[in-house]
């Protein structure tokens, strides 16, 4: 067997994007462990899920890939089991959509970005 863990995430600041993460977007942290140096280990996770993403500050030339790490495609996809629900609660909670909600053969979804600019795509499917 085997599946994705975690995806790494560049972001410039832990806690600016800890802060996006669970407050606007409803994640939960799962571990933050100082490293040393500045370094941290931090990991979120949406509600319900088994996958994980590693917000990973950037060091050195790294900076120049921050929001752009899939050359401006979409580039994760959250999921959810109530689109109307979620949608509603990240526009209150200021998350930018880019479109509004659209109906596709496979289910509602709507790209989003996160505060670094990442294009995201929320989507409840009509089939598994």
């Amino acid at each position: 067997m085997q599946r994705i863990a975690l995806i790494a995430l560049l972001v410039r600041d832990y806690d600016e994007a800890l802060a996006f993460y669970i407050e606007r977007l409803g994640f939960t942290l799962v571990e933050d462990t100082p490293q040393g140096a500045g370094k941290r280990w931090v990991v979120v996770r949406p509600p319900g899920s088994d996958a994980a993403i590693l917000l990973a500050r950037a060091v050195g030339g790294q900076a120049d890939r921050i929001g752009d790490q899939s050359g401006g495609r979409v580039f994760l996809f959250l999921e959810t089991d109530d689109f109307a629900r979620d949608h509603g609660r990240m526009t209150a909670a200021g998350v930018r959509f880019l479109e509004p909600a659209r109906h596709e053969p496979y289910g509602v979804v709507a790209v989003f970005e996160d505060l670094y600019g990442n294009r995201w795509d929320l989507i409840e499917r009509t089939h598994p």
